[in-house]
């Protein structure tokens, strides 16, 4: 999970006690000790959260609040999308840009309001961890002083994910029930203020809950006190958000892929395309008219061990076309599937490929993403 250097010194989570309790096995991660299993296995917590709701500790996330004159405009500079129009109580999903239209980082830049409708001019942000102090200073030297970076510390990121977990959180925070997919809310629940989206990173329903720092155990341990709820460590995340199609910074995304390349053109609004006023925009207006060099596909292993990050991938006559960017089994669909990049002309579904899996040469297929359905909630 890390290449940290031995003497490296692990930052910890406000959940790091719990886990261990827990006896989950702790590794390194974006510079984190942080959880990667527990005792019953990727498997069986993977399959826990599908059928029935499971309980993430992604507290080693990069929280913020921006705030300024005009914070919503402002981001626009360094994103593709149309924040100025992101309605009160809602969250979009997004990508800070390079001068040459690649990705920082992707990103989730929310309007969170009270139930009587009240907020404020400035976007709640979560970045990934592992980018979440260069994203910072990114954000900081391109807008400041129009915005200043108000980063929550002291906050923890708790994701409660599957069928069951709407009726979970409602014995504890009642307005979520009336919350869809990408809502944001400032609520009380728990004992103390929270931060709530319905949203999350396995492709099922859930919330991400962003908590005080001193709150989180004892709000980790009322959500586990509830049957249908299982702690799920990193292993499990990266299978349940593998099966979503959706793509993970460091291995399916870098700064020199652009959205378009990654199958994330819906980021690039279009009223932001049609005004080309954000950075790489002449290559990303390119990439829109006469498409990219290279598309981000899934992709099923039909015979063979998995193809993991990295296995080459060959057209039927045996040319090495593309890699694989992420890779692993699905428990779901029981055999193996990934994410790659592959050149445009390879990249339609049905397309027959193959993977090089240490030395051997397996069948696969281009398929359509996500691989398991998403069930997100879109309308009461």
């Amino acid at each position: 999970m890390s290449d940290l250097p031995a003497e490296t010194v692990l930052k910890t989570t406000p959940l790091s006690e719990a886990h261990v309790a827990l006896g989950a096995k702790m590794v390194p991660f974006a510079g984190y000790s942080m959880p990667v299993q527990y005792a019953e296995g990727v498997l069986k917590e993977h399959l826990w959260t599908r059928e029935h709701a499971g309980l993430f500790d992604v507290s080693h996330m990069g929280q913020a609040r921006l705030r300024g004159v005009a914070p919503l405009s402002a981001f626009e500079e360094i994103t593709p999308s149309d924040f100025i129009g992101l309605k009160p109580g809602k969250q979009r999903y997004s990508v800070l840009l390079n001068r040459q239209g690649g990705i920082i980082d992707d990103l989730m830049a929310a309007r969170p309001i009270r139930p009587d409708g009240s907020g404020d001019d400035g976007l709640f942000v979560v970045v990934n961890g592992a980018c979440k102090d260069n994203d910072f200073r990114v954000i900081d030297d391109e807008l400041s002083p129009q915005v200043t970076i108000e980063r929550l510390e002291d906050r923890a990121l708790i994701a409660l994910q599957g069928p069951a977990a709407v009726e979970v959180l409602k014995r504890h925070v009642p307005e979520v029930a009336a919350m869809v997919f990408m809502d944001a809310r400032l609520l009380e629940g728990f004992g103390v203020d929270l931060i709530v989206s319905r949203s999350g990173y396995t492709g099922e329903d859930g919330f991400e809950i962003s908590v005080p720092g001193h709150a989180a155990v004892s709000v980790w341990n009322q959500l586990l006190a509830d049957e249908r709820v299982k702690p799920i460590g990193l292993g499990a995340r990266d299978s349940l958000r593998l099966e979503a199609g959706l793509p993970l910074y460091g291995h399916d995304l870098d700064e020199t892929v652009s959205p378009i390349e990654a199958d994330l053109g819906f980021a690039v609004s279009k009223k932001r395309r049609d005004a080309r006023d954000f950075p790489g925009a002449a290559r990303i207006a390119g990439e829109l008219s006469q498409g990219p060099f290279r598309v981000r596909v899934g992709l099923k292993v039909l015979e063979g061990a998995p193809a993991r990050e990295g296995a080459e991938i060959a057209d039927e006559d045996g040319q090495v076309v593309g890699k694989v960017t992420s890779g692993g089994f699905s428990p779901v669909l029981r055999q193996g599937i990934a994410l790659a990049f592959v050149p445009p002309l390879h990249s339609e579904p049905g397309t027959k490929l193959k993977v090089i899996v240490r030395g051997k040469t397996q069948a696969a297929e281009v398929v359509k993403t996500p691989f398991v359905a998403h069930r997100y909630v879109r309308k009461l």
